[in-house]
């Protein structure tokens, strides 16, 4: 027997310890006749009785007969499973699709089909399929669905031969699985300016060069197709070959997302804590400024980022949008508590450079980290800070009380230092909280600028 998860492969026939494999693959009903079988022939030969002796040994040879059969059977199965999608979000449903294949000259029995699938994605799926004639195809699919993000594993398939007379089950395993990757919720987010600092290309204060392939202002060799009226005739003159300019690369605005991952800044678990909500924030956030034409990079408080991103962060249009944003997804679906205590890291990194935008989720904070969360905005054309509430997010939904009085205190102390704070308590949505910092920063700015007039 072949088969596979997504392709073909080699099963595990069971040939090391033969009869011992086909015995163990007797069931109850096996097991009761071939003890009967032998109960009956023990009295047979205590008693004289042949005829008892007789049924005896019919029975006890049926379950045996059934097993040979079953253990000797070859059947060429060839399997193949297809996720649609592989990547899905929490609390969404993924269909798994099998199809299994006869690739013999010879028409299967009665076929029993189960797929190993972890336990928060459901119940294990079990099929039965009828007779395949050969060359035949058969489908079937079955649904999961997580509300917890990860990387999960699906099969290997395995397939279980029975007799007719439910003697005898043998259970042949495929050898390939394949990945289910839920991935955090993504709310859509409405576009805003945040006073104009940053909008994608051209308009913000803090710019990068853009990807490679658009012009620049140095010169280069004419190529077939360019507009002559770009001909630049100092370069022609001097290199004795037909030049054409550059025109100046358009800027690509910068975007860094901040999730605190500490694990004493988060209260409670499950799909609906604290520190879910940052993570799909942190997603929600990502995939917004990336389709807005943003230069969008990931960091955590552990000063790490997505395999992969380049200095400047992913970028990109059209299909590298998406690609990076799957990368970025996929850093998300497994990303959790980190061991550290303290912001220091990612300011060592923010501190390198012009970050542009900088969005911080942030747990709980005390003073020396609030602290140094208010030294990042000094390289930074904007900031934006959802900080969590922890006394709200500690307690059940229905008894949600105001901020205490230290974290009002660390918001106070991120506003005097040019962030815009937002307090995130219990059930609050991101769009609504996303709208509400542009708003504060739109106020900010015209008061600053009366100020200044």
């Amino acid at each position: 027997m072949s088969a596979g998860g997504t392709g073909q492969a080699e099963a595990d026939r069971g040939e090391s310890g033969g009869v011992r494999t086909a015995l163990a693959g007797l069931t109850t009903r096996g097991r009761s006749f071939l003890a009967a079988g032998i109960a009956a022939a023990i009295c047979a030969y205590v008693l004289g009785q042949s005829d008892l002796l007789r049924v005896g040994l019919l029975l006890a040879a049926l379950p045996l007969t059934c097993a040979t059969v079953v253990y000797r059977t070859r059947y060429r199965v060839a399997g193949t499973r297809r996720l649609s999608p592989a990547r899905v979000p929490a609390g969404s449903e993924a269909r798994v699709h099998l199809r299994m294949d006869n690739v013999s000259r010879l028409p299967t029995g009665l076929l029993m089909l189960q797929d190993r699938v972890p336990y928060v994605l459901g119940p294990r799926p079990r099929f039965v399929l009828d007779r395949v004639e050969p060359g035949g195809r058969r489908e079937v699919s079955y649904r999961v669905r997580s509300d917890l993000r990860g990387r999960y594993p699906l099969g290997p398939l395995q397939l279980r031969l029975t007799d007719p007379f439910g003697m005898c089950e043998l259970t042949r395993s495929f050898s390939t699985f394949d990945t289910l990757t839920v991935i955090p919720r993504v709310e859509p987010l409405a576009p805003v300016r945040f006073s104009g600092e940053a909008k994608g290309y051209g308009d913000g204060r803090q710019r990068s060069l853009a990807l490679a392939g658009e012009d620049d202002a140095i010169p280069r060799g004419y190529r077939y197709g360019d507009d002559l009226r770009r001909v630049h005739w100092r370069s022609t003159a001097r290199y004795g070959e037909l030049m054409v300019r550059r025109e100046e690369q358009p800027r690509r605005s910068r975007c860094t997302v901040l999730l605190d991952t500490r694990g004493g800044a988060y209260e409670g678990a499950g799909p609906d804590s604290a520190f879910e909500w940052a993570v799909s924030g942190a997603a929600s956030v990502l995939v917004h400024m990336l389709e807005r034409g943003f230069s969008v990079r990931l960091l955590t408080d552990s000063g790490s980022a997505v395999p992969g991103e380049g200095s400047d962060g992913f970028a990109g249009t059209g299909q590298e949008t998406a690609e990076a944003a799957g990368l970025m997804m996929d850093t998300l679906a497994v990303i959790d508590h980190s061991d550290g205590t303290g912001l220091s890291r990612a300011y060592d990194v923010l501190r390198g450079g012009n970050e542009g935008l900088l969005i911080a989720f942030l747990g709980d904070l005390d003073e020396e980290q609030a602290a140094t969360v208010a030294k990042m905005s000094r390289r930074s054309g904007g900031a934006v800070a959802f900080v969590l509430a922890p006394d709200t997010w500690a307690r059940e939904a229905a008894d949600v009380p105001r901020p205490g009085d230290r974290h009002a205190e660390r918001l106070r102390m991120l506003r005097e230092a040019g962030w815009t704070a937002l307090s995130v308590p219990r059930g609050a949505g991101l769009n609504a909280l996303w709208q509400q910092a542009d708003r504060e920063r739109s106020g900010l700015a015209a008061v600053g600028g009366e100020a200044t007039r």
